[in-house]
C-alpha cells in the first residue's frame, strides 16, 4: 500500500518558538506537503516569522493551552478532509526526519493512533529527562495501563499520528497539558487501535516552564491524575471493570 501524501496533514502547535521555528519549518518541508501551525497566542517574534513560510496558520488571540491547540488540529484535519494528522512539537525535541517512520506505520494500516515513545526502546544519542518529568510520566503511564489495559510506555509524547475518521468520535475538551489523559481514556472507550514506535529522547531545555502551577511537580501530578480520574468516571460504562476503583476525582 502506498499512501497518498496529500491526505496527510503535519500539524505543529507553537507558543513563543521564535528561536526554533524557522529551522523546524524548513526541515519539515522535506517530509510533508501540507503543514498547519497553531500559534497559541505567541507574544514573541513567532507570528512575524510564520509569515515567511508557506504554511496554514491558526492563531489564538491569547494563550489557550496545548490541549486547545490539539482540539483545533483534529477539527481542522476533519474539516479539510485529511485521512491522517501527524503532530509534532516545535522546540526541536522531535526530529522531522522521523516523520517517514510515522508514514510507514500509516501505510501498514493496522492502527488508529501511532504514538511516539521515548521509552519503548533506547535510541543512541538520547538525553536524560529531568527526574521529576520522568517520574511523573512513569507514574501516570503505569496508572493508565493498570486501569484501562492500554499497554503504552509513554503517556505524554506529542509526536503522534491520528487517523482522523477514528478520532472524530472523541469528545475532547481539556485545554491544558493534561489533554493526553482525556485522549487516552476516550481512545480506549472507542476501541481505537494504538501502536507505539520509538523516537529519540531529546531535552534541549530541561528547565522549560509549563507555565503557572504546573511547574510544581506535585501539583502537576495531581492535575494529570484528577483529569484522568474524571474521564475514567465519565466513560466508565465502556471501560474495563477496574478502571474506576478508588478514584480520587470524579
Amino acid at each position: 500500500m502506498t499512501t497518498d501524501r496529500s491526505r496527510i496533514l503535519l500539524a505543529i502547535p507553537v507558543f513563543n518558538e521564535a528561536k526554533s521555528i524557522d529551522r523546524v519549518l524548513s526541515e519539515v518541508r522535506h517530509f510533508a506537503r501540507d503543514v498547519l501551525v497553531i500559534d497559541d497566542g505567541s507574544t514573541d517574534e513567532t507570528p512575524r516569522r510564520l509569515a515567511g513560510h508557506r504554511v496554514e496558520v491558526i492563531r489564538h488571540a491569547e494563550n489557550r493551552g496545548y490541549g486547545r491547540s490539539m482540539q483545533d488540529i483534529l477539527r481542522w484535519g476533519r474539516f479539510d478532509g485529511y485521512d491522517w494528522v501527524i503532530t509534532m512539537d516545535c522546540d526541536e525535541q522531535h526530529e522531522p526526519r522521523s516523520i517517514p517512520e510515522f508514514v510507514r506505520e500509516i501505510e501498514r494500516d493496522e492502527a488508529d493512533v501511532i504514538s511516539g515513545s521515548r521509552y519503548l526502546r533506547e535510541i543512541p544519542g538520547g538525553d536524560s529527562p529531568p527526574p521529576d518529568r520522568r517520574r511523573i510520566n512513569e507514574t501516570i503511564t503505569r496508572e493508565v495501563n493498570d486501569r484501562i489495559e492500554l499497554g503504552i510506555t509513554d503517556s505524554f509524547c506529542g509526536f503522534k499520528a491520528y487517523r482522523v475518521a477514528a478520532c472524530s468520535a472523541l469528545s475532547l475538551s481539556v485545554d491544558g497539558y493534561d489533554f493526553p489523559m482525556q485522549f487516552w481514556v476516550q481512545a480506549k472507550a472507542e476501541n481505537l487501535r494504538i501502536r507505539e514506535i520509538p523516537v529519540r529522547l531529546i531535552y534541549n531545555d530541561p528547565k522549560r516552564s509549563f507555565g503557572g502551577p504546573l511547574d510544581d511537580p506535585v501539583r502537576r501530578l495531581d492535575t494529570y491524575r484528577c483529569t484522568l480520574h474524571r474521564e475514567l468516571w465519565r466513560c466508565r460504562a465502556r471501560l474495563p471493570r477496574q478502571a474506576t476503583r478508588g478514584l480520587a476525582c470524579r
